[in-house]
């Protein structure tokens, strides 16, 4: 059978590091299996979903570099819903309730004031024909509950072994509203049927919701796709990680100057047994992926892990990778190659080519010793063996060494206390710049 998997996010909303998470660890698996990444967009909800939200959400997952090989938008397949849903009636397993919201809610405060969980007691089941057209003449609209078969419902999750759920404990799922617009559940079901999607991966706040959905695939005839549920999000001290968190959408976190990759591979690797080690590409981090490596345990999400992984990330780059938005902000690869190690966002590049180019206002400790470093100056062409050769003339000079001979020299030169490799830096100031520099002029 071939491996389908699918990442569902809903237009409602921008992505955030849970949705990427998902997204990514269903695309890795699907590309260690040699199989197909479905993007569907879950848009049932017309009241919140936005042409604008699904946009971004294409944008984010092709800025991850997480392609697509099927698609698919739910609000294009009402029809097979319908069928679907006249499949389970017929059957006599979807059935309708005329309570109404807070008819639920005072019977729900009743059986917890009672010591009772608060499960769906099947009271529609037992209307008759007379009290339905009662209900229908008041105008009240029936919604639909698919009839559980209160049976315990097994598998053996991918990521958490065997899984056993009594779905006599759970209230009858509700699959279509009062107003006839579907909820999450059935659509959802028959879209992973209809496409042969073969594991389903996702967050383990949804273990709960498969034991249902496990039924309706058998009651609509349909193979049940293998389940994996990896462990969520918690922030760094162990608080709940909010899904609204502005600061955690992805285009935020990009607008921040973290790279794709740095995300990808700190998502691919938060939370399982392998460390957090920069990747480079997509490909690295599939041929590494295994459903054994992911622990039970919450994965506590770090924004400045995430951060100094960025730096790694940017320090493991060659020019080629990041050439285009190099060459944008005017960094050639000498450039990059000196002041990379020094970067923690790309667009520290370009402030880091003004020690290169100017204007830097130095910082003259001690002008006498800046003159002589300036007379012992050799003449160019210079290259990185230029400062070593240089420093060591002037130590001998003057008899500085250590801090006392690098630091006075680093602050003429970039008028920093630290910075990038000065032997590296040296021969792309220039002789010229280098001396007006020594001689406390802004150059």
């Amino acid at each position: 059978m071939e491996t389908i998997v699918r990442v569902a996010p809903s237009p409602t909303g921008y992505l955030h590091v849970g949705n990427a998470r998902a997204a990514l660890l269903n695309y890795l698996f699907a590309h260690h299996a040699g199989g197909k990444f479905m993007l569907r967009i879950d848009d049932t909800d017309d009241t919140r979903s936005k042409p604008e939200f699904e946009a971004a959400i294409l944008e984010d997952l092709k800025w991850l570099g997480l392609h697509h090989d099927l698609f698919a938008r739910q609000s294009d397949r009402a029809d097979r819903y319908r069928e679907a849903a006249e499949r389970l009636k017929t059957a006599g397993r979807l059935y309708p309730c005329y309570e109404t919201a807070a008819e639920l809610d005072r019977r729900r405060k009743r059986q917890m004031a009672a010591g009772k969980p608060p499960v769906y007691d099947r009271a529609a089941l037992n209307l008759t024909t007379e009290q339905r057209d009662a209900y229908e003449a008041e105008g009240r609209k029936p919604h639909w509950r698919f009839k559980l078969s209160h049976n315990k419902v097994h598998w053996n999750d991918l990521i958490r072994g065997p899984v056993e759920i009594d779905t006599a404990t759970l209230s009858d799922p509700v699959l279509i509203r009062e107003d006839g617009r579907f909820l999450y559940t059935l659509p959802s079901v028959v879209d992973d049927a209809d496409f042969a999607v073969s594991h389903i991966l996702r967050g383990e706040d949804h273990v709960t919701n498969s034991a249902p959905q496990i039924e309706i695939f058998e009651a609509l005839g349909a193979p049940v796709p293998r389940f994996a549920h990896f462990a969520l999000f918690v922030a760094a001290g162990g608080e709940v990680l909010s899904k609204r968190e502005g600061s955690l959408s992805l285009r935020t976190l990009r607008e921040k100057g973290i790279e794709a990759m740095a995300l990808n591979a700190y998502l691919a690797h938060i939370g399982t047994s392998d460390s957090i080690e920069p990747a480079l590409s997509l490909n690295d981090l599939a041929n590494g992926f295994a459903f054994e490596k992911m622990g039970r345990a919450l994965a506590h999400f770090d924004l400045a892990e995430l951060t100094a992984l960025n730096a790694k990330t940017l320090h493991a780059m060659p020019y080629e990778i990041v050439a285009p938005r190099l060459t944008a902000m005017g960094v050639d690869a000498a450039v990059w190659e000196a002041v990379k190690p020094n970067v923690v966002r790309l667009a520290d590049a370009a402030e880091l080519r003004k020690l290169v180019i100017g204007p830097v206002t130095p910082v003259i400790e001690d002008a006498g010793f800046a003159a002589r470093a300036s007379a012992l100056l050799p003449p160019e062409p210079w290259d990185e063996a230029t400062w070593g050769a240089w420093t060591k003339a002037v130590a001998a000079d003057t008899g500085a060494k250590g801090r006392a001979l690098f630091h006075p020299l680093r602050l003429a030169l970039t008028g920093l206390e630290h910075g990038p490799e000065l032997k590296k830096l040296l021969p792309l100031i220039g002789r010229a710049r280098t001396l007006a520099r020594l001689e406390g002029k802004t150059a």
